[in-house]
Order: structure tokens, then C-alpha cells, then sequence
């Protein structure tokens, strides 16, 4: 959530700035803020007023009483004062009940550093590692390659629909592969806590990453057998929803900070309005998993941490030697809790082109403020956290990659070095 102060101190700046994002439209319904936000004002002044008032009739209360006269009339007045004071304060509650309502739905605001672009076209690269595999045959794609190794599209869309996958076999056995050694990168190398998390969040868990109430139609809702009236409850669309939610309604310790976090699970998203994107294999499925990466730090380390986790990102892809390139999210492009984000792209050989593997954002004090996520800074005050996330890396992507570019031409496929160990020691996959 946006800090209100930016908005009364400079709503022109605010709006120029958010329009810069994708789709440029009415984020915040100016004329109904501008109206409760004079509305408030005058309120404001009238308390005021009307305090001023009080303290100086129940001055004169006791002058009247301590001459024995009649105070009655005094009196009756700051009933009526006490009167309209409780009436505002019940309206200005009102009133800061809907301004924080109008603000749940408007993004955050880009980092002055992130290039102004419209969509996808605008992002600028800043860096490329490793060269694209010269195949002396035609490469296959993952779909083919995955058929005699256990992955099933067939059996998954029988089960749940399409855009669900059954594994079995070396596939299964591979991803598995992929998500423990990403684990233990993150852990071992880098100094994040493994977190295991529940698949299954509130509401309000929602609201303070910024998943809702603007994207609704993007999550899968649960709801729970036996209950007359069901609870509103989601499955989470990655774990940052957890993971950063942990730390919502504290006041943490600075001596702390950082605090990092990984977690394996799976993804559950609906993928609403991507409609006949990605319908082959597994670029785009409605249930994928990701190891997740997350940083809760103080605001003045929150650009280096954002480095930083773009490097903790990269060096899976290194490990597994596969080609890559990094991003700068131009404003167009960027999730609606970030104000600065990295993408890594992985080379895929099938299809010629480098595809998003993961997303590295910072989000300051957006998702803080909406969780109310504090620490006590050396002025003995509470100050918001930043808070950033990313992926480190997502499964089934990461399974792409490693069956397209190491793939042979009998459509077998060399196991990375990185990954032998678990997986006994096995060189080659076969089917």
C-alpha cells in the first residue's frame, strides 16, 4: 500500500508516475479521494474547533459553579459539543476506513531507476552468461523429449483439466532433483531458512502481499466441506504469500535483519486471461512448483539485498551451466507490489528464445505497510521493513531448460554435473 502522505503532498506526481505502468488508467478514483480527503480536512479543523470550544466552556463551568450560579446551559452546550464530536469521530473513522480501501487496489510506485516503457518491449537487458548450445541436430522440445521419460499431459488433463501434469519415472525423479538442490544452494550457500508452509491462506494474507483484493481471478479459492458459512481462503499462487507473511503484525528486532527465507511448494494460479498462451508443455500451468526466496531487511539495505538476490538466482543456472540473460522490468512490465524488479531469462532451444525462469523484486514498504511489519529503529520508533522476493528458482521451468539443452540427438539427456549427486550418481536419463 502507498504511503497517503505521497498522495496529499503531491497527487499530480503520484498519478503522472503510476500511469507509467502498464495500461495507463484511473488506478485511484481521484474525485472520490479528493472529495473524503476534504471531507477529513474539514473535519479535522471542525474537531479542532470544537475542542477549543469545550475546554474553554468547562472553564467556564467552574467559574459559574464557583460563584453558586446556575451552569446549566453551559452545561447543556458541552453535552451537544460532546455530541457532535462523537458523531465526527465515527465519521472520520469511516472516512480513513474507505481512503485505505481506495489505495488497496493501486500498485506501487517504480523506482525513479526503472526504464518507462508500455509492456515486455520496454524491459532493458543488462547482462548475458554463457552461449547457447550449436546443436549438430534438429533440438526437440521438452513435450517430445519428456514423453518416454515419464512426462504425462495426458494423464494430468484427466485428472484436473488441462494445464495439469502427472510425472513419473526419471521426470518425477529429475524435478524432485532440481527443487533439493536448489534448496540446499539457498540454504548452504547463501544463508536462507528453510520454511515449509501451508499451501492454503486467509484472506487477509492476500491483502498484505497485494494478491487482493485486485487479482482475485487469478487465484484458485477453496472451500471447505461442512461449513455452513465456507471461510474465504486461497491457495497460494507462490510462497513469497507465506513467507512474508510471516513476519505481518510484529515489531522486529533490528539486530535481526535480515531475515531470510526459502521454501519449496507448489504454485496453484489460474492463469485468467492468458488464454491460448503457452499451451504446449510446461511454461504455463495452472499447478507448478517453485523454491522461493524471500528477504524482509531494513530500508537502507534493501537495494543491495535486491542485487543480492538477483546473484542468488543466477547462480543455480551457473551451476547447471545454462545459458541466461538478465532484465530490468521497464514500468509497463513490472507486478503490481514491486517497485523495481530483475527478471532471469533461460535460453530454450526449441524454441529459440530466452523465457522467464525468475523474478527478483524489491517492494519497499508496500507490502509492510499493508501487513504492518515493523522494526524499532535507533530512535527507539517504528519504522516498516522493506520487504523483496524471488524465485530461485521456478521447477518446471528449470526441468525445460535442462531437458532441451542437454538433450541428445537419441533423445536421451545428460544429467548436469550439479545434479548427479542426487541422483545416484546417474549420468544420462533414459526412457
Amino acid at each position: 500500500m502507498l504511503d497517503i502522505t505521497l498522495l496529499r503532498k503531491d497527487l499530480d506526481a503520484v498519478i503522472g508516475r503510476l500511469n507509467t505502468r502498464k495500461n495507463p488508467q484511473a488506478f485511484l478514483d481521484v474525485e472520490r479521494y479528493a472529495a473524503l480527503e476534504r471531507e477529513r480536512k474539514g473535519l479535522q479543523v471542525r474537531t479542532e474547533e470544537l475542542q477549543g470550544k469545550r475546554n474553554s466552556l468547562s472553564k467556564q463551568i467552574g467559574m459559574l459553579k464557583g460563584k453558586g450560579e446556575d451552569a446549566s446551559a453551559v452545561m447543556a452546550e458541552v453535552g451537544g459539543i460532546a455530541d457532535e464530536l462523537k458523531a465526527g469521530a465515527e465519521r472520520l473513522d469511516a472516512i480513513q476506513q474507505e481512503l485505505a480501501t481506495l489505495l488497496m487496489t493501486v500498485p506501487n510506485l517504480p523506482h525513479e531507476s526503472v526504464p518507462v516503457g508500455n509492456d515486455e518491449s520496454g524491459n532493458v537487458e543488462v547482462r548475458r552468461w554463457g552461449t547457447p548450445r550449436a546443436f549438430e541436430f534438429t533440438p526437440r522440445d521438452h513435450v517430445d523429449l519428456g514423453a518416454t521419460l515419464g512426462l504425462d499431459f495426458e494423464t494430468g488433463a484427466k485428472l484436473s483439466g488441462s494445464r495439469f501434469t502427472f510425472m513419473r519415472g526419471p521426470v518425477a525423479r529429475l524435478h524432485r532433483a532440481l527443487a533439493q538442490f536448489m534448496l540446499d544452494v539457498q540454504t548452504e550457500e547463501h544463508g536462507y531458512t528453510e520454511c515449509y508452509t501451508p499451501y492454503i491462506v486467509n484472506r487477509e494474507v492476500l491483502e498484505g502481499t497485494g494478491q487482493l483484493p485486485k487479482f482475485k481471478e487469478d487465484m484458485f479459492w477453496v472451500l471447505r466441506g461442512g461449513d455452513d458459512e465456507a471461510a474465504e481462503q486461497y491457495l497460494i499462487s507462490t510462497s513469497e504469500i507465506s513467507l512474508t507473511n510471516s513476519v505481518r503484525e510484529q515489531v522486529l528486532d533490528v539486530a535481526n535483519l535480515p531475515i531470510k527465507l526459502t521454501a519449496h511448494s507448489p504454485c496453484f494460479r489460474s492463469e485468467a486471461g492468458s488464454a491460448g498462451r503457452d499451451t504446449r508443455g510446461l511454461i504455463r500451468q495452472h499447478q507448478f512448483d517453485k523454491v522461493e526466496m524471500v528477504q524482509i531487511v531494513h530500508p537502507e539495505k534493501s537495494y543491495e539485498a535486491l542485487d543480492e538476490m538477483v546473484g542468488h538466482a543466477e547462480a543455480i543456472l551457473q551451476k547447471l551451466e545454462l545459458p541466461y540473460r538478465v532484465l530490468a522490468l521497464c514500468t509497463g512490465d513490472m507486478g503490481f507490489s514491486a517497485t523495481k524488479t530483475f527478471d532471469l531469462e533461460v535460453w530454450v532451444p526449441a524454441q529459440g528464445v530466452y523465457r522467464e525462469i525468475s523474478s527478483c523484486s524489491n517492494c519497499e514498504a508496500f507490502q509492510s505497510r499493508r501487513m504492518q511489519a515493523r522494526f524499532k529503529n535507533a530512535q527507539g520508533k517504528n519504522e516498516l521493513v522493506h520487504t523483496l522476493n524471488g524465485s530461485g528458482l521456478a521447477v518446471g521451468r528449470t526441468l525445460v531448460a535442462v531437458l532441451e539443452n542437454y538433450q541428445n540427438a537419441d533423445g536421451s539427456i545428460t544429467v548436469p554435473t550439479a545434479l548427479r549427486a542426487y541422483l545416484g550418481g546417474l549420468e544420462v536419463l533414459r526412457g
